[in-house]
């Protein structure tokens, strides 16, 4: 279990750092209308309304040692790792980029204006402005798609194959102790997981509420 809990949360962590570093400037620049944006955001938000099996079934074309990928980049992705990472931050990407999106929706317009006629170029602004109001933001977002991450089952079974010492996360783990009969070993595996997933859901809803509060623009004095 110790491999397996291991595997998961490294799938976890770089599905969702992919995530912080591909939908963060996604959200940002979504943060205003444009054309198109709804069809946009459809795209992007479409893997809500798929069943997991629908996306790995196609992540699994594309990843095959005859798909798109290995005839032109020489790369086999399908019952590997790496695959299963794309996979999972692919099925994660709306939960982050909707709350991205928020947290860049949030920022006071007139506060970048300001500082932009002041002469602060679009990279000062981003990291002395705009990152350090909207990191809980973030963070709540990047955690939110490392949960999500974390008990991905069907993406992750379709794409990675749940091989053992390779591909085998927890959530396949389990189903397979489960299919075996072993309830005993679920039950001890399950708890595992329930545990992290519950502090990390308070750790989101804590920085959410944070967010929130440093939000909110100030009442008037009495």
């Amino acid at each position: 279990m110790t491999e397996v809990l291991a595997r998961s949360l490294a799938l976890a962590a770089l599905s969702a750092a992919l995530l912080l570093f591909v939908a963060a400037p996604l959200a940002y620049f979504s943060r205003r209308p444009y054309p198109g944006r709804t069809l946009v955001e459809s795209v992007f938000l479409l893997p809500i309304a798929l069943p997991p099996t629908v996306i790995g079934f196609y992540l699994l074309l594309l990843f095959a040692p005859e798909g798109p990928l290995a005839r032109i980049f020489r790369v086999e992705l399908a019952f590997s790792f790496p695959g299963m990472v794309l996979g999972a931050a692919l099925f994660s990407f709306p939960f982050a980029y909707t709350a991205y999106r928020e947290a860049f929706r949030a920022l006071d317009p007139e506060l970048l204006e300001t500082a932009r006629t002041l002469g602060a170029g679009p990279g000062r602004r981003i990291w002395e402005i705009v990152l350090p109001l909207v990191w809980p933001g973030l963070l709540s977002g990047t955690l939110l798609a490392f949960a999500h991450a974390l008990g991905e089952f069907g993406v992750v079974l379709m794409v990675g194959g749940n091989i053992p010492g390779k591909t085998q996360v927890a959530s396949t783990y389990i189903y397979e102790l489960v299919e075996n009969l072993e309830l005993e070993a679920a039950h001890r595996a399950s708890l595992t997981v329930l545990a992290l997933a519950f502090l990390l859901v308070f750790l989101t809803r804590s920085l959410e509420e944070r967010w929130r509060s440093a939000t909110k623009s100030p009442g008037p004095s009495r």
